[in-house]
């Protein structure tokens, strides 16, 4: 069998009489107590240290005024973990852990609350590492902004998918000489993502980091249920049964030749209890609205508010209209993709009921999430 990093380390700082294992273990018991944390890694929290390692080790070369070839590369890889002294990890070690506490802190600002919910684990490792180095200069609201668009630049381009420890060793040095630095750099992460219109359409399941993605920012949106009006984000918090449902029923879109791919999309899908679900069933839009609103005790107009918290135009859903729905909720979605990247993207001419099959298997499908 061979060794992984955390292993070998283990294996290394034994010989000078500590043990890394019930460390962590009482580390990874404290990471846990967060529900967001709970799919942190041994190898993610030993990254973190090596990150901050080859940093404090490129900074002091380029200090002391050494050639380009003399200054260490700023890096996470294996070797560069199984480098890691004992002297290292007692010095950065703690300072990690609250990284990632405080990276736990952040998420939950963006809802982004348990571990089902985060697009990718490996994205937690460079965040950690630059609240680590930062400490309590993270702490202001223009640093949170700023570190808020690099987070959701990173989820909705889908960049840490793979070829991830590079983009680590990018990340904390970009990430700290432009946090909080007016007309700093932009970090790279941000320069490169990039979220195609087109991409909404083949978002379908959880497996995607972007549509994990798109559901944390309804919620940041204050986004009601429609049944109860209590925010989707107080049902996630207590636990209640939440989960992405369609809004055009999918037997409804069977029964009325939609496209099952323009069906499935994350278009046509938001987050709602799953009583109001069952409310919903198979109907129609304009049999299920009334239906609802009588059920709750709310007036039209109410039930249109609460629509509007999900980025649904009201009267296309009143009037069985999937085609206009479906092109108003793209262009909302595509607005709140936008805010959240600040950066425009390229509106693209093409609609879903223009869209071929071979379009279609263009378009990547959804995939893991890393």
């Amino acid at each position: 069998m061979s060794l992984t990093a955390f292993e070998l380390l283990t294996a290394s700082l034994a010989a000078e009489g500590y043990e890394l294992r019930p460390d962590w273990e009482r580390r990874r018991q404290h990471l846990h107590k967060h529900r967001v944390l709970r799919a942190v890694q041994n190898t993610d929290f030993l990254q973190a240290i090596a990150l901050l390692v080859t940093y404090d080790a490129h900074l002091k070369a380029r200090r002391e005024g050494r050639a380009a070839d003399e200054i260490p590369a700023v890096s996470c890889k294996r070797r560069e973990i199984l480098r890691l002294t004992l002297s290292d990890y007692l010095a950065w070690a703690d300072r990690v852990q609250q990284g990632f506490v405080n990276a736990a802190r952040f998420l939950r600002r963006q809802y982004v609350f348990s571990e089902r919910d985060l697009s990718y684990r490996t994205q937690l490792v460079p965040l950690a590492a630059v609240l680590a180095w930062l400490g309590p200069n993270a702490e202001p609201l223009g640093v949170q902004d700023q570190l808020a668009r690099w987070f959701w630049c990173g989820v909705l381009g889908e960049l840490y998918g793979s070829a991830v420890e590079t983009r680590f060793a990018r990340d904390l040095p970009d990430l700290v000489a432009w946090l909080g630095v007016a007309d700093g750099p932009l970090p790279r992460t941000i320069e490169e993502a990039n979220f195609s219109p087109s991409r909404l359409y083949t978002l379908r399941t959880r497996n995607s980091a972007a549509y994990k993605g798109i559901h944390a920012l309804l919620m940041r949106e204050q986004c009601l249920d429609l049944r109860t009006g209590v925010s989707i984000v107080e049902h996630t918090y207590f636990e209640d049964r939440v989960d992405i449902h369609h809004i055009f029923p999918r037997a409804w879109c069977d029964a009325h030749g939609i496209d099952p791919r323009r069906c499935e999309s994350i278009i046509n899908k938001t987050a709602i209890s799953s009583r109001t679900n069952r409310m919903i069933g198979g109907n129609a839009p304009s049999l299920y609205l009334p239906a609802i609103a009588k059920s709750a005790g709310i007036s039209e107009e109410r039930m249109d508010e609460l629509l509007r918290s999900h980025a649904i135009a009201p009267h296309y859903l009143r009037a069985d209209d999937y085609d206009g729905f479906e092109r108003a909720r793209e262009q909302a979605l595509l607005d709140l993709i936008e805010r959240a990247m600040g950066k425009p993207m390229m509106r693209e001419a093409i609609t879903a009921e223009q869209m071929t099959a071979e379009d279609y298997e263009g378009l990547e499908e959804d995939g893991d999430n890393g």
